[in-house]
C-alpha cells in the first residue's frame, strides 16, 4: 500500500480540479466538487493538513489510486 502524502485542503482540491471533479459550491471551510457522469460528492476542508483517514477515503471516492494522486499533486 502506498503511504498517503501529507497536504492541505487547498492541494487536494487542485489535485481533484486535474482529474476532472468542478467546485459545485462552498460552505464555509468546506468545498463540495462533483464530476460529470459520477454520482459521488466530494466535500473537501479547507484545512492546513487533512486527516489521513478522510484523504484515504475522498481518494477511493474519487475513483483514484494513491499513486495517481500523488501525480496530480505535483
Amino acid at each position: 500500500m502506498a503511504r498517503l502524502p501529507v497536504c492541505s485542503g487547498e492541494e487536494a482540491v487542485r489535485a481533484f480540479v486535474r482529474a476532472g471533479w468542478q467546485l459545485a459550491r462552498q460552505k464555509g471551510s468546506h468545498l463540495s466538487l462533483t464530476k460529470p457522469g459520477n454520482p459521488n460528492v466530494l466535500t473537501v476542508p479547507l484545512h492546513r493538513e487533512l486527516d489521513r483517514g478522510l484523504l484515504r477515503a475522498l481518494i477511493r471516492k474519487a475513483g483514484l489510486t494513491v499513486e495517481e494522486f500523488e501525480k496530480l499533486l505535483r
